[in-house]
């Protein structure tokens, strides 16, 4: 298993996801109808998919024990609960656009816990 590949296959599906849920959260905000587009509602499932798969690789390597890996696991689920209420399931414009900045927050401060491997992201 060659670590260097599994980790840049893991930063291109994070770059690749990032960039696509905030176009697709600027889509949901104007309520563009790009959103219904079949290829937009399938290739973040497979760009993430391949993520958590290179993500759950790294951290079997890495091994899983250690804390920031369970941070980054938490902010995740965080990332994903409000990144949900961004594309879908906010009910106006201003609550979608709200929710979206929180979402790219919490993604950045999962970014600052893979840079610094501590669970105080930037502020380590």
């Amino acid at each position: 298993m060659n670590y260097l590949l599994i980790k840049h296959v893991h930063v291109t599906a994070v770059t690749l996801s990032i960039l696509l849920f905030a176009l697709r959260s600027y889509w949901s905000v104007i309520d563009s109808d790009k959103l219904r587009n079949k290829a937009v509602r399938i290739l973040p499932h497979i760009i993430d998919t391949i993520l958590l798969v290179a993500g759950v690789t790294l951290a079997a390597v890495i091994g899983p024990e250690q804390p920031w890996i369970l941070a980054k696991i938490v902010g995740l689920l965080f990332y994903i609960g409000v990144g949900t209420i961004a594309i879908k399931r906010g009910k106006t414009p201003k609550s979608r656009a709200i929710a979206a900045i929180i979402a790219i927050a919490i993604f950045a401060y999962i970014i600052g816990i893979a840079l610094s491997h501590s669970p105080l992201s930037w502020f380590a």
